[in-house]
């Protein structure tokens, strides 16, 4: 697999502006006040899909073959993945099936269905029903869409960071959530691209370490779990593509726990008025639990996504 080249995101790009419009790169000043600092927010949460990978699902679909769009697409999600397949399959009119964990967020999964896509549940968590879905595609030959390692869905997804470094250019810093990593990876190949300096500093749950453990670490791990909320970054494994990518170019990498997490959906709600999901709002979580070193910078955050069900936001809010 090759990672995608600055314009192959052009391309991509032109690919999906019939459906998917610019998203708003945007200050708070209520933000600017209780972090006291200059944060610019990229609102992928504002996109039709309510989350950021509607870009890469756009851009992948729009380039199957006939051949593969005749033999149908599976993909495993827990949910805003899942809603990009599930969106450029209907427009495209290629069958899709989502494989999600038991117990994922009922409203993504009714979201899924809603566009079209045939929503299977099962196994603990995130990779025990990627696992399923593999043996699905090997079973029946059905185009099998990986959430990360899919260079068609990282040149979609870089489409934000190209916005975000036209619109921005001389940003210092870019706060992004890190589950397979397509965000990030994508404002690594912009901004390398670009020759820019600013620094990518992703965010991580806790919970869901396995992530920040390889790229820390001098070797790949697995993880026993990935008991976090937060489920955009919710994965025990790394994957080829987008980790070869985060380990060489990214330049820090936080944690946060469980109710840092949820105090990030809060303020979300408090100074942007954004309903967002727990890795939606890692991005400024992160930044404000390190504005002592981020004072005189630009610094922008990346709000991936919004789709909280009512149990978590009734939980968080509580």
């Amino acid at each position: 697999m090759t990672p995608p080249s600055l314009n192959d995101i052009y391309v991509a790009r032109e690919r999906i502006a019939p459906h998917v419009p610019p998203t708003p790169l945007m200050r708070h000043p209520l933000l600017d006040a209780e972090s006291g600092l200059s944060i610019w927010v990229k609102h992928e949460n504002h996109n039709p899909t309510c989350a950021f990978k509607v870009r890469g699902g756009l851009n992948l679909v729009g380039s199957l073959t006939p051949a593969e769009r005749a033999r149908g697409i599976v993909t495993a999600s827990t949910g805003n993945h899942g809603q990009s397949i599930a969106l450029a399959s209907r427009l495209h009119g290629v069958a899709c099936t989502v494989f999600v964990p038991e117990g994922n967020n009922p409203d993504k999964n009714a979201a899924m269905r809603a566009y079209g896509a045939t929503v299977e549940e099962g196994g603990r968590d995130f990779d025990e029903a990627r696992e399923r879905c593999e043996r699905r595609a090997a079973d029946t030959g059905a185009r099998y869409v990986h959430s990360a390692n899919e260079p068609m869905l990282l040149a979609g997804v870089g489409t934000y960071a190209l916005e975000l470094f036209e619109k921005l250019p001389d940003v210092d810093v870019v706060y992004v959530p890190i589950g397979g990593g397509s965000g990030a990876c994508g404002l690594i190949t912009v901004r390398n691209a670009l020759r820019a300096k600013t620094r990518i500093v992703g965010i991580g749950a806790v919970n869901a370490d396995a992530v920040f453990r390889s790229w820390k670490g001098s070797a790949r791990v697995t993880g026993a779990a990935a008991n976090t909320f937060a489920e955009g970054i919710a994965t025990r494994v790394t994957f080829d593509l987008t980790f070869g990518l985060l380990k060489q170019y990214l330049d820090d990498f936080i944690q946060l726990s469980e109710d840092e997490l949820a105090d990030g959906v809060r303020l979300a709600l408090r100074t942007t008025h954004n309903l967002t999901e727990g890795a939606g709002s890692a991005a400024i979580a992160a930044a404000v639990k390190q504005k002592d070193q981020l004072k005189g910078q630009r610094v922008a955050c990346i709000m991936s996504g919004g789709n909280l069900d009512r149990a978590k936001l009734k939980w968080i809010l509580q």
